[in-house]
C-alpha cells in the first residue's frame, strides 16, 4: 500500500545508502526515482550501479540528460561565470568517471513513467529542466498536471520538497464578441490534482542537510514527506579529495543552494 519516490541522488553513496536503508526497515518495496543520479557529488558510478542493482524504475533527470547529450542541453545558464566553470568542471570530471556500461543506462532512461493515475517526471511533464515551484502561478501548476492527465505530479529538480493541493473548484472563460456585442461564457469545474516535489536524497536545499523522500499511500492518497540524517562529512571529505570544487562541500554541509549574483544578466537562467 505504500510507495515511496526519491530524487535528485547526484552521486552522493552515503545518502542513497542511507534513503534506501530506511525504505527497507519500514517495508516498502515499490520505489521510484525520478532521476539525477550524477553530478556534483564524488560517487557518480557507485550510485548508478546501485540502482540498477536494486531495480529501482527511474526517469531521466537533467543532469542524466547533459551528461549523455552534453553540456547546456536545456540551453540555460548558470547565475554567474564562476558557476558555469564549476558546472562545466563538474560535468566532464562526471563524464571521466562514468563507464560506458553506467553511460548506457543513463541513456535508456525514460522522460516519464506512469503508474496509473500517478505520473513520475524530474522536472515538469514540458521538460527535465523545467522547475515547479512551490509558488508557480496556480493556474499554470493545475495546467502542468491536467494536460498530463494525471491526478497527482510526482517532481523533483528544485531540491526543495512540497506537497501542494489544487483543490475542487471551477474556472470560468468568457468571450466577448464584437460583432454581436455580447458575452459567451463556459464554465469547467475541475476536480483536485496534487503536486508532490520529492526534494533531494543526494543534495538538500530545504535549509536542513538531512536527505528527503516522500512515501505515498496507494490506498488514501496521503503523502509523508520524510528527512533522513546520514554521514554528510563523509560525502564533503569525497567531493574534496575527488578535486570537485570545494563549495559543493560547503553548500551541503550547510543545506542550501550558494551561488553568487551574476555581474551580466544574461548569464541568468529565465525558465
Amino acid at each position: 500500500m505504500h510507495h515511496a519516490i526519491v530524487s535528485c541522488l547526484h552521486a552522493n553513496l552515503p545518502a542513497v545508502e542511507a534513503v534506501l536503508n530506511d525504505i527497507d526497515k519500514q517495508g516498502i518495496d515499490t520505489i521510484t526515482c525520478l532521476g539525477d543520479l550524477v553530478g556534483y557529488g564524488p560517487q557518480p558510478n557507485e550510485v548508478v550501479e546501485l540502482i540498477r542493482k536494486r531495480g529501482i524504475a527511474t526517469c531521466q533527470g537533467c543532469w542524466d540528460e547533459d551528461i549523455i547529450d552534453g553540456l547546456n542541453a536545456c540551453e540555460c545558464s548558470y547565475p554567474s561565470q564562476l558557476a558555469e566553470r564549476r558546472g562545466h568542471l563538474a560535468h566532464q570530471w562526471t563524464d571521466d568517471q562514468l563507464t560506458d556500461e553506467n553511460k548506457s543506462f543513463l541513456a535508456s532512461l525514460p522522460t516519464s513513467l506512469r503508474r496509473d493515475r500517478l505520473l513520475f517526471v524530474h522536472g515538469s511533464p514540458n521538460s527535465q529542466h523545467e522547475y515547479l515551484l512551490p509558488d508557480m502561478d496556480a493556474f499554470a501548476a493545475l495546467e502542468r498536471v491536467e494536460t498530463a492527465g494525471a491526478d497527482i505530479l510526482f517532481c523533483g529538480h528544485t531540491h526543495q520538497p512540497y506537497i501542494r493541493e489544487l483543490r475542487d473548484g471551477s474556472i470560468r472563460v468568457r468571450l466577448q464578441s464584437a460583432e454581436h456585442g455580447n458575452d459567451q461564457g463556459e464554465e469547467l469545474t475541475l476536480p483536485m490534482r496534487k503536486i508532490v516535489n520529492a526534494g533531494s536524497v543526494g543534495e538538500p536545499r530545504h535549509g536542513s542537510t538531512n536527505a528527503t523522500y516522500v512515501i505515498h499511500n496507494d490506498a488514501t492518497d496521503e503523502i509523508e514527506i520524510k528527512e533522513v540524517p546520514y554521514d554528510v562529512g563523509r560525502t564533503c571529505q569525497a567531493i574534496v579529495k575527488a578535486g570537485l570544487p570545494k563549495v559543493f562541500a560547503w553548500r551541503l554541509s550547510h543545506g542550501f543552494e550558494f551561488a553568487e549574483q551574476a555581474e551580466d544578466a544574461s548569464h541568468v537562467c529565465e525558465r
